[in-house]
């Protein structure tokens, strides 16, 4: 079970916010950002301990058949591949905000020398084509929860309490257009979007093949397990798995855009209280990402137009947090600063 966050502090945070040398309230995000997270940690002076991305890669059987993405499987590889090599997007954002950068290879097609970086916990290699059968068994599903938790504890152990999540797939995005349709109960057409780069005859032909998909599945849907059995990735269900793990030992969690959100959705339905561990980095320029935010009454930090994935607008948003936390420990207080407060 997790806990809702903690408020005991919350008037005594929301004094010290107010009596910094500004107006009340004119700092805008970065007030509600610094509250959320001295709640987390329960403290008038939160820290941001070792901060880590989190990037779960796997592949997606029905990519092999169907065409839901221009891009082949095997680029699932070649990117994790890049990752290691430090040439992707999300490499040069961690490293410039100083945040330590995992991979995790939970289902992908390939092979690869695993490391302190890249770490193992494959399930198979790739999951079972949904139009056919379920992505995975139950006990595949169990098993991918329970790497996520694993590695959060790793990670938790070494001292890490701000943890933010990608991801790496081809065929993604049809996965979490399904999960977004079950668990919001949008028509599978509102959920689905370009992807890696379809035109719009690919998005209609992508919807038209996801909504026979949905069909086939829905009437065997009773619980969250089964919807990410149905139509989840191994990548999708551990970041699922890690979400809860890391709400439960209280970490602030940093989420990134449609695929890790559709994740959140899933974990949400498990325990709705991990939301409160959560702030939101950007709005992807994925269709249906802005109505999964809705779904879930949250607001994110950017709107930059991304939706590249790989957790890069949590690295890009980090700045942002960090300034939230570093004006609530830092900043004159009126009295401080011998300035005189409003009338």
């Amino acid at each position: 079970m997790i806990p809702p966050i903690s408020t005991t502090l919350i008037n005594d945070i929301q004094k010290k916010i107010d009596f910094k040398t500004k107006p009340i309230g004119s700092l805008g995000v970065l007030e509600k950002i610094a509250l959320q997270i001295s709640q987390i940690q329960n403290t008038l002076t939160p820290e941001l301990n070792n901060p880590a991305v989190v990037v779960f890669a796997g592949d997606h059987g029905i990519v092999k058949n169907k065409p839901v993405s221009p891009y082949p499987q095997e680029v699932t590889q070649q990117m994790v591949l890049n990752f290691t090599q430090g040439g992707a997007a999300i490499n040069v954002f961690c490293k410039q905000n100083n945040i330590d950068l995992y991979i995790v290879d939970a289902g992908v097609n390939g092979t690869f020398e695993y490391s302190e970086k890249l770490l193992n916990h494959k399930i198979a290699n790739g999951t079972s084509d949904y139009s056919e059968g379920k992505a995975m068994s139950e006990n595949q599903c169990k098993t991918a929860l329970e790497a996520g938790k694993k590695v959060i504890q790793k990670l938790h152990n070494q001292g890490t309490n701000i943890v933010g999540f990608g991801e790496m797939g081809i065929g993604n995005t049809s996965a979490a257009s399904l999960l977004m349709s079950y668990f919001t109960e949008t028509p599978i057409e509102k959920c689905v979007g370009k992807g890696t780069g379809l035109d719009d005859n690919g998005v209609n032909t992508k919807g038209e093949i996801l909504r026979t998909v949905f069909n086939i599945h829905k009437n065997n849907i009773q619980n969250p397990i089964d919807v990410l059995t149905s139509f989840g990735g191994f990548e999708i269900v551990m970041l699922c798995g890690a979400m809860l793990e890391a709400a439960r030992l209280q970490m602030t969690i940093l989420i990134d855009g449609f695929i890790v959100t559709s994740a959140l959705l899933a974990a949400h339905a498990i325990d709705k209280n991990v939301l409160d561990y959560c702030i939101f980095s950007h709005t992807s320029g994925e269709q249906g990402h802005e109505k999964m935010l809705s779904y879930l009454n949250v607001k994110p930090i950017l709107n930059l137009g991304m939706r590249l994935g790989e957790g890069s607008g949590i690295a890009v948003a980090y700045p942002i947090i960090k300034s939230a936390v570093n004006f609530l420990n830092e900043m004159a207080t009126f009295e401080s600063a011998n300035v005189s407060e409003a009338e």
